[in-house]
Parts: C-alpha cells; sequence; structure tokens
C-alpha cells in the first residue's frame, strides 16, 4: 500500500530557509520531542526575510516604461511648441490677427504645464542669466555667487556653462526637457550648477600596513590641500570580517594591499590628525560584507573625536545628557562613504560574508539609523558599478547592473516604510571609465536616467534625483608590459570624466599593475588631474561636450541598451531574481571572456602589449626593470596581532556582554546598526562578526 507523504520546497543555498525549518520542525514533532532540548537554535523568523514584495517585483519594467513616456511626451509635444513658437514671430507681420493668434498658440501649448510654459517664453532671460558675471544660487540654505567665466592668457572671456542658441521652440523644449543646463532637472549635465572653485573633485585611494602607516600616507596625500577628500582601501583580511591571527592563511595577508583594521582603536590611529567634523574633510571606505562593523568604528572614532575635544575645553568629563549632545552633532555634521553594497559584491566581486538577505536586512538597518539621526552629509551605501566593470563587464553592463542595484536599493528601503525623500539623498554611486566609446557618456545617462525615475515614479524632491557619483580610471586597463603607458591610459580615462561633470575622481597610478603605488606614483597621477583641471583650457568649461552630434546619438543608443538590460533582468524576475540563477556573474564573465580573448588575438588592439611592442622586450635576455614593492613586514603583522589581543584583554568582560545584547538584538528584529554602535566601542571586528554568522547566517553562493 502506498502512503501519503509530505513536500517541503527547499532552497538549500539560503539561510533560515523556510522550507527546511519546517522539514526540520516536523521531524522534530514525528520524533516526538526526544532532542528538541539539545537541537533547538534561535533564529530569525524567515518571513521576516521578504526583501522585495511580491507587488513590486515588476519595478524595472515600471521605470523604463515611465522614462520611456516621458520622453515620448517630450518629442511628441516637441513639435507643437514648435508651431507656436512659429506664431510668436510672425505676431509682428499682421498675417493674423492678435486674438486669433493667442487662440492658436494656446491651442498649441495646451498640454504643457504652466512651468514649461514659463521657461519657454522666459529663454531669453535664462540666455541672460548665463551671460552675466556672476551666478548666484541656494545650496541648502545657503546663497553661493560664482563667477561664470574665467579669462585665457589671450584675454578670451571663457564660459564656464554654454548655452545654445536655438531659435526653434521646438529646440529648446527639447533641450529644457533632455538635456538643460547643469543643476537643473533632469541633470543630464551635472548635478550642480557649478563646481566649487575652493577644491579638486580629486579623492585618492591609500592602505597599506598598519594604520600607523597608511595614516602617514594620508597626510602626504593631503599635503598643502585645503580639503581632505580621503578614501581607505582595506586588507583582505579586513574584506573578511576576520581579525589578524597567527593562521598562516591569515597571517600573510595582514596589512597586504589594504590597511588592517580590527579595532576601534585601529580605527582612531587611521584619522589622527584628521579632524573627521571638519566641512573640508570627507573619508570613504571600500568595505563591504563587514561594513556595518567599519562604520560603527568610524562613527565611534569620529564621536570621540569631538567629545575628548569638548572636555578639553571644559576641563572636565561631559555628562551623560553632554556626551549625547555631543554624540548626535557629530553624526549629524561627519561627511563621507561607506560602500556596503552587497548586490555587487555578489554579481562581481567576492567578500559577501554573510547571507545575502541578512546583509540587505542590515543595510536596512543602517539607513533606518540615518534617518532616525537625521545623518545627512554621509552616504550609507556606494552602490558600486566599478567592481563589476573591473571583473569584466563592458561599460553597458556595468551602468545597467549599476542603475538596477540602485532600484533595488529603493524598493528595499521603501518596503520598510522609510519615505523616499529620507533616504534617497544617502545613496551614492561609483564607477569605473575606461577608453571605450560609452564611457564618455555614462555620466549624463545615469543622472538622466535616475532624475526622471525618482522624480515621476517614486515622487522624489529635488535634492534625492541627483545622483552623484564618484569615477575611478580603470584598473583592468592598467598593463604590466611598458608600464609608463599607463599614464596616458588615466589621462583620457580622468578626461572622459572631467567631461562628464563627476563629483569625484581617482586616477590609478602606473604602476598598479604590479604593486601598490608608491609616493612617486601617486604624485604622478594626482598631477594628472590637476593639469587637467588647473591648466587644460577645455576643462575650465563645464559642459563642453553638450551639444555634440556624437555626444547625443551615443547618450540615447547607450540610455536603450541600459533599458534593454532592465527588461532582462525583470523578465528573471528582478534584480534578486536573476542573482538568484546568477545571472549577472554570468554576463559579467562572458563579457570578460571576449575582452580577453580579442585582446590575446590581437583584434583589440593595446599599445605596448599586443600591438607597437618594443622590441627589446622580446629579446631572450631581456631583464624587465626592477620595480619598488610595497609589501607589509612581519614587524608590522604582529605588531597588529599585539595590538589586538592587547585591546581583547582590556575590554574582555564588557565584549562578552556586548555579543550577547547584539545577537539578542538581531533575533528580536532590532536594529542591529544601533546594537553595533555600541558593540563596536568593546569587540573586534571578528567578534562581532561572528555573533552575527551565528544569528544571521553566512554566505553561501548559488550554484
Amino acid at each position: 500500500m502506498i502512503g501519503t507523504f509530505q513536500c517541503f520546497l527547499t532552497q538549500a543555498s539560503q539561510f533560515n530557509d523556510g522550507g527546511v525549518n519546517n522539514l526540520f520542525q516536523d521531524l522534530m514533532s514525528q520524533l516526538g520531542g526526544r532532542f528538541s532540548d539539545r537541537l533547538s537554535s534561535p533564529l530569525i523568523p524567515s518571513e521576516e526575510q521578504v526583501i522585495i514584495p511580491s507587488e513590486r517585483q515588476g519595478y524595472l519594467a515600471e521605470i523604463v516604461t515611465t522614462i520611456r513616456k516621458y520622453k515620448t511626451r517630450v518629442h511628441k509635444l516637441s513639435e507643437s511648441v514648435s508651431n507656436a513658437g512659429a506664431l510668436e514671430r510672425l505676431e509682428g507681420e499682421g498675417l493674423f490677427d492678435s486674438e486669433k493668434m493667442i487662440h492658436m498658440q494656446k491651442a498649441f501649448l495646451k498640454d504643457l504645464t504652466t512651468e514649461e510654459i514659463h521657461k519657454l517664453k522666459g529663454w531669453t532671460q535664462f540666455q541672460k542669466t548665463y551671460s552675466q558675471d556672476e551666478l548666484c544660487f541656494d545650496v541648502r540654505g545657503r546663497e553661493i555667487r560664482q563667477s561664470l567665466s574665467v579669462k585665457s592668457l589671450s584675454g578670451t572671456r571663457i564660459p564656464r556653462v554654454s548655452i545654445p542658441h536655438f531659435s526653434d521652440w521646438g529646440d529648446r523644449f527639447r533641450y529644457l526637457k533632455l538635456e538643460n543646463v547643469p543643476g537643473e532637472f533632469p541633470f543630464t549635465a551635472g548635478v550642480f550648477p557649478l563646481k566649487r572653485n575652493d577644491e579638486d573633485p580629486k579623492r585618492m585611494f591609500a592602505g597599506e600596513g598598519t594604520p600607523d602607516r597608511t595614516n602617514h600616507r594620508f597626510h602626504y596625500l593631503c599635503q598643502g590641500e585645503a580639503s581632505q577628500r580621503l578614501s581607505t582601501a582595506f586588507d583582505s583580511v579586513t574584506l573578511y570580517g576576520q581579525d589578524p591571527d597567527p593562521r598562516p592563511d591569515i597571517f600573510g595577508k595582514v596589512g597586504e594591499s589594504g590597511v588592517s583594521v580590527c579595532t576601534l582603536d585601529d580605527m582612531k590611529k587611521l584619522f589622527a590628525g584628521f579632524d573627521l567634523c571638519a566641512p573640508a574633510t570627507s573619508v570613504s571606505m571600500t568595505i563591504n560584507g563587514p561594513a556595518p562593523m567599519i562604520l560603527a568604528f568610524y562613527f565611534n572614532t569620529a564621536i570621540d573625536q569631538q567629545v575628548e575635544g569638548r572636555e578639553k575645553t571644559l576641563g572636565r568629563r561631559l555628562t551623560a545628557a553632554e556626551y549625547q549632545e555631543v554624540s548626535a552633532k557629530t553624526l549629524q555634521q561627519v561627511r563621507g562613504t561607506v560602500q556596503a553594497d552587497i548586490l555587487k559584491e555578489d554579481q562581481g566581486q567576492n567578500t559577501c560574508i554573510f547571507s545575502i538577505n541578512f546583509a540587505l536586512k542590515m543595510m536596512g538597518d543602517i539607513q533606518e539609523y540615518f534617518v532616525k539621526q537625521k545623518i545627512k552629509n554621509f552616504y550609507s551605501v556606494s552602490i558600486s558599478g566599478y567592481h563589476i566593470a573591473e571583473a569584466g563587464a563592458n561599460p553597458i553592463s556595468q551602468l545597467a547592473f549599476t542603475l538596477a542595484n540602485g532600484f533595488t536599493f529603493v524598493e528595499y528601503y521603501l518596503s520598510r516604510g522609510l519615505p523616499i525623500d529620507d533616504f534617497a539623498n544617502n545613496l551614492s554611486f561609483f564607477f569605473s571609465n575606461g577608453l571605450d566609446p560609452e564611457y564618455a557618456v555614462l555620466g549624463r545617462v545615469a543622472r538622466r536616467i535616475w532624475a526622471i525615475a525618482l522624480r515621476d515614479l517614486y515622487k522624489a524632491n529635488e535634492r534625492a534625483q541627483k545622483l552623484k557619483y564618484h569615477i575611478q580610471t580603470s584598473g583592468r586597463s592598467l598593463h604590466a608590459q611598458e608600464i609608463a603607458f599607463n599614464d596616458i591610459r588615466t589621462t583620457l580615462q580622468a578626461l572622459l570624466a572631467i567631461y562628464d561633470n563627476c563629483n569625484s575622481l581617482h586616477t590609478n597610478a602606473y604602476d598598479e599593475a604590479i604593486t601598490t603605488p608608491t609616493e612617486e606614483s601617486v604624485r604622478r597621477a594626482m598631477a594628472i588631474q590637476l593639469i587637467i583641471n588647473r591648466e587644460f583650457g577645455v576643462a575650465k568649461n563645464e559642459n563642453p561636450n553638450q551639444g555634440s552630434f556624437f555626444q547625443d546619438e551615443l547618450t540615447e543608443l547607450v540610455e536603450e541598451a541600459v533599458f534593454e538590460e532592465f527588461m532582462r533582468i525583470n523578465e528573471r524576475g528582478g534584480v534578486l531574481g536573476a542573482m538568484e540563477t546568477q545571472y549577472q556573474r554570468s554576463k559579467i564573465q562572458e563579457e570578460s571572456l571576449l575582452y580577453e580573448r580579442m585582446k590575446h588575438d590581437g583584434s583589440f588592439p593595446i599599445i605596448g602589449v599586443n600591438t607597437f611592442v618594443d622590441p627589446k622586450t622580446l629579446a631572450v635576455d631581456y631583464v624587465p626593470p626592477r620595480i619598488e614593492l610595497a609589501r607589509a613586514s612581519a614587524e608590522e603583522k604582529e605588531y597588529q596581532l599585539e595590538n589586538l589581543r592587547g585591546f581583547q584583554r582590556v575590554h574582555s568582560s564588557q565584549s562578552e556582554q556586548e555579543i550577547e545584547r547584539l545577537k539578542t538584538t538581531a533575533l528580536a528584529g532590532g536594529n542591529i546598526f544601533a546594537a553595533l554602535m555600541e558593540a563596536a566601542r568593546h569587540c573586534s571586528l571578528f567578534q562581532m562578526t561572528q555573533a552575527l554568522y551565528e544569528v544571521g547566517g553566512q554566505y553561501r553562493r548559488n550554484i
């Protein structure tokens, strides 16, 4: 006789899978509970781990529809607007009586909004505004005045923003709706009216060995600079949430290709001598898996700096109320970015340490904490295409995957009940810039897509509509052969980024194909930006490519290619659904293989590598020039180990309490980042990582 049996739908790659949990509970009940006392394990209820609600799975298709609808309206109305403008020009020729002409013009303009009509009729004043000596604009309630021109050595007045001289109203309408000046919707030309006069957009990357050593490099990079824009590289031990350890597989990696940071004390040494609350100081941290813990270290470092300064001024310790006041004010002043993009880690890189849903839950907790603490000057995530490109993706895939990931975070945070205007300002982006033609329009396409979608679909305010991004020249384009040529590639990539009005820029050093940059190579890399910004005349203008026939056509081609990729991801259940089948990762690998094949067969020319090769390098007895390699010494590794042990001894009793509180908060569905802010004062990085593994699960890749 065939009996009935139960079927449980399970997903083994997902931690705390509901099907596996149900199977386990059913098995326990059939065993009569004989092992329940030994097998019970507290877990976050699996039903609480839904990231994108089922009714919002088609969000990418909605975005595509919204933007295509916007553009269709613009092109359709531009014909009517053109006719209305023609009537305006005919007004003085007596061909129509004025009443009839007004009636006809109103008919042509009937589908325009009052604001659109006002801007059309104010075109002459618009041109006059940008022909004046100064532009006055508002930034967060502050009036800013900047010169609208610079004078060349020849005495020529070079406009910082160039305005088209269209006479046709339809052309004007298309320009205002699809291009516009920098700082005006849809922000195609840039998100701010003008660049700041008092600083260059450079943000240089550093990290090697101990926190003390990296701190020395930071100070070297900032010599003579009014603004301190720091970007931090962490070693692989830190990137995977580990502490320094004598284990051979860990010890050898401590302080290599990045700085070792595993305690609050390390973070304080890393930024010693920098006022982290100064308006001119901004810190970026390239970390993803353990980002919540590293961010907690950083915020506590900033708080302790301000507390120590206040206590020194008062000559006494702060009261509890005073401490809370200083702490809250610090968090509202501190500026910078933490990368924390776990989606691109699964798609293109490999430093996922927690299960995806749990990692996303912590990202949501960080953003919720930002909203409650009114943290406006720090970006809670840097939605990153750089690593997707470095893994092998072409520029269109980089842009499409990155924007899709950004919209996924928007949907998730909205599902948590966070208002769009409260969190969208804390989102930033990070792109790679290569030499492919599509890179010339990457920023303008991204800004326009983001602005239209945020305004028309998500009903966000103007500040939230502005996509701000950091860009880095391509590491993949650096080659060990003829490394001196790398500076040429980096210069061209930097030029593309500056022409496209990036918000900040890192230029790679020529020797990064082989080693962590030396002081000499970093100085040359910084000089590339400075020469473009301060010496290169065309860069004095801030929209030099706007209006180019090639740029316009390329913008449309890239934008449509991004929409097609959005639809392919949408068909697979959105970003998270596509990740379950490794769609993004597979596509990146295919594109990487294409590049490598073309590089090796010579069909994709790379000067000094597969063509125009220096003959002497092909000689049998050729010895390549010796290059200084930056490495962490054994003494530095031991130093980090001793510091860790000392920190753990001092905080041994408090760390146990904080770890238990952290796990309890996670199991109760509380805000994990708020608990980490306390735990980070007494626990090392791996102590916190290990505790969260127990309640949230380690990362498992879908196969």
